[in-house]
């Protein structure tokens, strides 16, 4: 098994490379701007690094979000062309179910929760039981509206961060991680568990609509 994940939900640009066992190579960059421009050359480095050619991938792992439109189309989109070109599978995951699996080293007992930025002074977040275990579904949600749901909970990722008024006990990892994601995923491959479809969970409509009462130029 080689698993190569990807996730761009985020404004980590992730990627790892997974032998079933543990991580083999990994990169890792933060830039909210620049996905399309980073995953390639990220992708082209953990070969390098791991002394591999992309033929080797025998799986490829996905974040699916949530996350902002134009960012998470980048990694679903390569990860579809790579799964396509080397015929191999390409399984998604749920993004704060990556960021959720990290909790693992980070001392966290018991239940938890994770947000991700929204922006629009937004998060995307979910609970969870444990590392493994989500248990409410993804969502979108203002920090003041959630709130007293998760008092008293810790609530991991950069969202939490950003609003310490509401999240008291915010706390990292801030970023997703590709060999975090890689892990859970080989995790579920071994136990035969499902995987999510890889389409994107935006959990709200993009910011560029089309306007309304345009004047239409096209000859009659």
């Amino acid at each position: 098994m080689l698993l190569l994940a990807v996730d761009t939900a985020t404004p980590a640009v992730t990627v790892a490379l997974h032998d079933g066992e543990s991580v083999v190579a990994e990169a890792h960059q933060v830039d909210a701007r620049r996905h399309g421009e980073l995953l390639l050359p990220s992708v082209d480095k953990v070969l390098a690094e791991a002394g591999l050619k992309l033929d080797a991938v025998t799986g490829i792992v996905v974040g699916v979000g949530p996350g902002p439109y134009t960012g998470l189309r980048v990694g679903l989109v390569t990860a579809a062309t790579f799964a396509s070109v080397l015929g191999v599978p390409v399984h998604g995951l749920c993004t704060l179910d990556g960021l959720a699996y990290a909790v693992r080293d980070a001392g966290i007992e018991g239940p938890f929760a994770v947000a991700t930025d929204a922006r629009r002074k937004e998060v995307y977040w979910a609970r969870y039981e444990d590392p493994r275990t989500r248990v409410t579904e993804p969502a979108v949600d203002r920090p003041a509206d959630i709130a007293e749901q998760l008092a008293g909970l810790p609530v991991v990722g950069a969202g939490a961060l950003l609003y310490p008024d509401h999240f008291p006990h915010a706390r990292g990892p801030e970023h997703q991680s590709a060999g975090a994601l890689a892990a859970l995923a080989a995790e579920r491959l071994a136990a035969g568990a499902e995987f999510l479809p890889p389409t994107p969970l935006y959990l709200r409509r993009p910011d560029a609509q089309v306007p309304k009462n345009y004047k239409v130029v096209t000859p009659q």
